[in-house]
């Protein structure tokens, strides 16, 4: 597949790095020299100093050959025109990043009128990953797999003597039940029986919703999420916006803290049924005064990441019990199992989730990045056709990197074991590092009998 990103920011670099270990053909321009520079030392794709408007630099790239052109600029307006320019020089299709909430409202219009296949909104794509994750238990990295009948959380095991020491195969009351990763020390694990678990490891569980409700039980600490009814949201920008007006709608009592005082006037005016305070919400005081202490969830969401942090931790050690930090420095990833934050989140990575579950299309349902972006998590409808049908797992000889952690048959949920089979049009949960994303690919690729080939084939013939 050939694809060209204008705008090498951070979504431009993580979806380039994305694409690239998916063999993808990647071609990035930025009228930036030095960011420019710095890609080529870091990927193996094309890059172009240049403006992405300028039509005589899309024709010199001939951009009929290309399958995708993704516009992430800073300015919604370019990223529209660029869309728009592309298609109309013959690009396949195109991707556009906007932000502003009152674009939100003419979409279809945008779309439709500037021949923008899809577009892709940030703030607004991790407010609703929020949601999910506050009102729906469900982990960041694989909420909403399996339409729901698969269950994931996450948990800091710290010193648990029921975990720490342990090889995975000698854990007690765990039938039905698949650690499926492992965050330890920033990296991502995807682990086997003779793992063993060490101290602050944080394990991703897998498994039917009754199955971990009873590992829930088994534990005085509640690794499940409590019911959220008060929230406190740290930061009026339009992530903050759309947070605090999408759990307001849920009937959340909802508190928005923000510095600005004509930001403030500005979202009083637009959201209903939300508190707005206007001040420095790094003053503990006032969050004190706001009965900081009472709140179910505390979520920053400024354009700071320490800020976003330090605020989680002082939130945490006045008793709230759910903390949420949005992050966007990847090598702040490292640290935040041992900060007592409860999630980070970081708006790259679910942005370029949705960007690459478009772009792969046809079987594959849904992609979450890991925290990190070292791995990922696919769900995968299996066809009539694939040469692993029929096959036990053990047979499959899946590489150390790659675990498949659920399976969905017939409405039925399957935590599988190396017995286990893989049958037509079961639905597939895979957890896969970004290394070993390529050997992934063989088992399914349409050449050898699998489903993400079409696509991929189709590019390979384009070039």
């Amino acid at each position: 597949m050939k694809v060209i990103i204008v705008g090498a920011g951070k979504l431009g670099c993580k979806l380039a790095e994305s694409m690239v270990s998916d063999n993808m053909d990647v071609t990035i321009i930025d009228n930036n020299s030095d960011v420019i520079d710095l890609i080529k030392e870091r990927l193996d794709v094309l890059t172009v100093v240049g403006n992405g408007i300028d039509i005589s630099i899309l024709k010199e790239l001939n951009i009929k050959s290309y399958n995708l052109l993704v516009a992430s600029t800073d300015s919604d307006e370019t990223n529209t025109l660029i869309c728009s320019l592309a298609k109309k020089l013959g690009c396949q299709k195109t991707i556009a990043r906007i932000r502003n909430p009152e674009y939100m409202k003419q979409l279809d219009f945008i779309k439709v009128e500037m021949g923008i296949d899809f577009i892709i909104n940030p703030d607004l794509a991790t407010a609703r990953s929020i949601e999910k994750y506050l009102l729906k238990s469900h982990n960041f990295d694989a909420g909403g797999f399996a339409s729901g009948k698969v269950k994931m959380i996450d948990f800091n095991i710290e010193t648990m003597v029921e975990f720490v020491g342990k090889k995975l195969m000698a854990l007690e009351d765990f039938n039905g039940l698949l650690i499926t990763a492992i965050s330890r020390n920033g990296a991502i694990i995807i682990p086997d029986g003779n793992t063993q678990l060490e101290e602050n490891d944080v394990v991703h569980i897998m498994g039917k919703a009754a199955d971990i409700q009873k590992l829930n039980n088994r534990f005085e600490k509640d690794i499940d999420k409590k019911e959220v009814e008060r929230a406190m949201i740290f930061g009026g920008g339009n992530l903050g916006y759309y947070l605090a007006d999408i759990l307001s709608k849920d009937h959340i009592s909802v508190i928005l803290i923000e510095k600005d005082k004509e930001r403030c006037r500005e979202l009083s005016e637009k959201l209903n049924n939300v508190l707005i305070i206007h001040g420095d919400g790094t003053d503990i005081h006032l969050l004190e005064e706001e009965r900081l202490s009472s709140m179910d969830v505390f979520i920053g969401v400024t354009g700071f990441d320490e800020e976003n942090l330090l605020m989680g931790l002082m939130a945490k050690q006045s008793g709230v019990s759910k903390t949420i930090s949005k992050i966007s420095r990847p090598n702040y990833t490292k640290i935040i199992d041992r900060l007592g934050i409860d999630v980070a989140i970081n708006p790259i990575y679910i942005t370029a989730s949705d960007i690459l579950k478009y772009i792969r299309g046809g079987k594959i349902v849904s992609i979450s990045l890991l925290l990190g972006g070292d791995g990922e998590v696919t769900e995968i409808i299996i066809g009539n056709d694939l040469a692993i049908i029929g096959k036990k797992l053990k047979e499959l000889k899946l590489a150390k990197g790659i675990i498949i952690g659920a399976i969905v048959r017939a409405g039925n949920v399957i935590i599988p074991n190396g017995e286990s089979t893989i049958e037509a049009n079961d639905r597939i949960v895979v957890f896969c590092l970004t290394e070993n994303l390529h050997m992934l690919k063989m088992f399914f690729d349409s050449s050898k009998g699998g489903i993400f080939g079409e696509k991929w084939n189709r590019s390979k013939n384009s070039r």
